[in-house]
């Protein structure tokens, strides 16, 4: 759909192209933190949701790693070999570590909260740099690192300890993104943006739940989980700005993605607030940590 809308308003074959890309990741962000925790933990709808964006997030830095690789223009394949190797390669370091010496140092300083804090910090900026340096992208090298995490005993503790930190960053990567935006791009990129906006509210909801309908799910979860991931992610803003400095987009093509999202982004979160139980609501009823 994002491919058509893009030839539509005029964008040639790879701006189309990375606009449907772009439209294909929910919010991670809007996907689990209006979603109680107890439905997040313990509840199928729950793991349905982690799992879709889990996938989703995948295939977001397999996309960046192209990108990256694509903007460095005509790189010897030698190169590009090692890069698509790096992936890999990342993942099997940080799984041995993981199981050897993270978890090892956890379980003889658990009881040390200051230490847990610092060591999270430290596993991620430190997968970040390995992968920079490896020729990938810092955010491929943290995704793998908050992964890796995840599959430790104590990942409740570190994502509950770590929330003031990773809402302060969130802060910091929608005010830098905001930022950026050229003001004078918005009458000529307004137009594409409200219908992307369009599709992706009216289009996701229903596609998720023809999905998961034909897989078995219960038409109510199916309905609400669509909902939920009604929206376009935070990936496809990191997509539309990395394209965009690798001049593989036009700033037109850029600007649409980014606005459309900002523009689900709100209209989704509204939705899904007003009908769900989230830990924000307005309403008492659906109110839930």
């Amino acid at each position: 759909m994002g491919v058509a809308v893009g030839w539509a308003f005029g964008f040639n074959f790879i701006e189309s192209l990375i606009i449907g890309a772009a439209l294909t990741f929910s919010s991670t962000i809007i996907g689990l933190k209006l979603l109680p925790t107890t439905v997040l933990h313990h509840k199928r709808t729950g793991e349905i949701i982690i799992s879709i964006l889990l996938v989703q997030d995948l295939i977001a830095i397999i996309i960046l790693l192209l990108l990256q690789t694509a903007g460095q223009g005509s790189l010897p394949w030698v190169e590009i070999a090692i890069r698509i190797a790096a992936l890999p390669l990342l993942i099997a370091i940080a799984y041995v570590l993981e199981r050897f010496v993270l978890i090892k140092l956890i379980e003889r300083f658990d009881k040390i909260q200051e230490y847990i804090f610092l060591l999270a910090i430290a596993w991620c900026l430190g997968f970040a740099e390995l992968a920079a340096s490896a020729g990938l992208s810092t955010e491929i090298g943290a995704f793998i690192a908050g992964v890796t995490l995840a599959r430790s005993p104590i990942a409740l503790f570190i994502g509950d300890r770590l929330k003031p930190l990773r809402d302060f960053f969130l802060i910091i990567f929608f005010f830098s993104l905001g930022a950026s935006f050229d003001l004078r791009m918005l009458s000529s990129v307004f137009v594409p943006a409200i219908l992307l906006a369009a599709v992706v509210l009216v289009g996701k909801p229903l596609v998720f739940r023809w999905l998961l309908r034909g897989s078995g799910e219960a038409s109510g979860r199916s309905s609400e989980i669509g909902i939920r991931l009604g929206q376009i992610s935070e990936f496809s803003l990191l997509i539309a700005v990395l394209a965009l400095e690798l001049n593989i987009i036009g700033s037109e093509a850029s600007y649409v993605i980014q606005l459309a999202t900002l523009l689900t982004f709100i209209v989704s979160s509204y939705i899904i607030v007003q009908r769900y139980p989230t830990p924000i609501a307005i309403n008492d009823k659906l109110r839930r940590d």
